[in-house]
């Protein structure tokens, strides 16, 4: 998700990747040649791209210890604790205290998004009235945030869009656009714990803070809980783990809440405590799996409904092993869904595509590109604008699978390489290579694409390896190689 919010922030001081200290500048090899070589361009317009890659298999083929189990699920679970301990964009829910002061709510509220001081346009190209922006910007309320009040608990009952602010209203930086929601923030899926910390003038929208972020969300989205359902719902056993990029629950007339209701990759879900051999909202189970969903009463409260998963939906019964293969078939999973800014359109951005493949594997990431890139729970090799081009090289040369590489405001996965040529799987709403001619052609992919690395550019004059301000290893756990 490209930074909109926290521009300026200054990078701690991390200790890199021991291979990144060893990389010294190296003359021009069989490597750099290869990269020289221009590849072909299809009939599609994206460069170097031919069918066969399409195939996550292909790409698994090519990749030496595909199967290897990079980390145990119990390295993930240690890190995935010390993430909430030392990064700042994260939020221990299980740590807040009894009741919140207003600073702090009126901190959270301020911090997300400041009041809009340049013009925006609304949908239909036209100018956004300065006083729409001013009501929306009061429906938060602020005056009525009490000194102090009872921490509240609730959970998320469907997917629904985390708001800077509490409107629906969709706001482009640009006439004309319309993709790029400046109020659209993130999303939050069925059984995601939060904090419920304040309400809108008009009711409709609750300020909620969740392990990953604190954003503005319909009120009917939101079941109110108490501390110990909401925070153990995500601890019951036996679960399933949704692996699949978005199935959903079967169709039923007797429970319309959870009808069809959309689960997204990686998100666990507790089994229900019911017969297997009785009907289940009219159906037989038996051929599905039966889950505990969160519901919300008509009085706003938080209960549970059983609701089926057909079995033929991908799920399964623990976090898969994080290795390189399933790092590729998840990935790919995504392949050609339309890029959504901040989850909207029903998908995801950059930052949320590689949080989801992750999060399939039980591991945790921060929300937005700008605070991965820098977490200091993971391990990363960072660069000055004035790195050397050759230094660069070296690391993209040193790229594994799964590794998450950073430019301004985006991030990519490497997924292989092809004589030579290394190759990224993204969630991109751009993309331009240089052509035989030197101009600049767009590809305007606008959704999770696989291109080669080195085409790709920022303009004319520079290209994305030019830009590269972190690689960050997921798969690895910092903490054996620091010590």
């Amino acid at each position: 998700m490209t930074e909109h919010r926290r521009n300026g922030m200054a990078l701690p001081t991390l200790r890199a990747l021991a291979v990144a200290l060893a990389l010294v500048v190296a003359p021009a090899s069989a490597f750099d040649r290869t990269l020289q070589t221009p590849l072909p361009v299809p009939p599609s317009g994206v460069i170097g791209m031919q069918d066969a890659y399409f195939a996550p298999e292909f790409w698994i083929a090519r990749t030496p210890a595909a199967d290897q189990v990079l980390m145990t699920p119990a390295a993930i679970q240690a890190r995935n604790a010390r993430l909430l301990q030392v990064d700042d964009s994260m939020h221990d829910l299980s740590a807040l205290p009894a009741t919140l002061d207003r600073a702090r709510v009126a901190g959270w509220i301020e911090d997300l998004a400041s009041p809009p001081s340049k013009p925006l346009w609304d949908e239909t190209a036209k100018p956004v009235p300065k006083a729409t922006l001013d009501a929306i910007v009061g429906n938060r309320a602020m005056g009525a945030i009490p000194a102090s009040q009872p921490t509240r608990f609730g959970m998320a009952v469907q997917r629904t869009a985390m708001r800077a602010f509490p409107t629906e209203l969709r706001v482009f930086n640009r006439q004309g656009e319309t993709d790029i929601d400046r109020f659209q923030e993130s999303a939050l899926f069925p059984g995601d714990p939060v904090a419920i910390v304040h309400a809108s003038r008009d009711a409709k929208w609750l300020f909620v803070v969740s392990e990953r972020y604190a954003a503005w969300v319909a009120a009917t989205a939101i079941a109110e809980g108490g501390r110990d359902a909401v925070l153990g719902y995500g601890a019951r056993t036996p679960y399933r783990i949704v692996t699949g990029a978005k199935p959903h629950t079967v169709f039923t007339r007797e429970e319309p809440r959870l009808s069809e209701l959309q689960l997204d990759m990686g998100v666990r879900i507790p089994l229900a405590n019911v017969a297997l051999d009785k009907p289940v909202n009219g159906q037989h189970p038996y051929a599905s799996w039966i889950l505990d969903l969160p519901v919300r009463g008509s009085d706003g409260r938080l209960g549970f409904a059983p609701a089926l998963l057909p079995r033929n939906a991908d799920s399964a019964a623990d976090y898969l092993p994080l290795t390189r293969a399933n790092l590729i078939r998840q990935a790919f999973r995504f392949l050609g869904e339309r890029y959504g800014w901040g989850h909207s359109y029903n998908g995801r951005d950059c930052s949320g595509f590689v949080s989801e493949v992750y999060r399939s594997m039980g591991v945790e990431l921060p929300r937005n590109t700008s605070d991965q890139s820098v977490s200091p729970a993971f391990d990363r090799i960072h660069f000055e604008t004035d790195t050397p081009r050759a230094t660069r090289m070296a690391a993209v040369d040193a790229l594994d699978v799964g590794d998450l590489i950073y430019i301004p405001g985006h991030v990519m996965m490497f997924a292989g390489r092809i004589d030579g040529m290394p190759w990224v799987i993204h969630d991109t709403n751009g993309g331009s290579f240089l052509g035989a001619d030197g101009t600049l052609q767009p590809m305007q992919l606008n959704g999770v694409s696989l291109t080669p690395l080195v085409p790709l550019r920022f303009g004319k004059d520079h290209d994305y390896i030019d830009r590269i301000t972190n690689i960050v290893r997921v798969a690895r756990d910092k903490m054996k190689i620091i010590q």
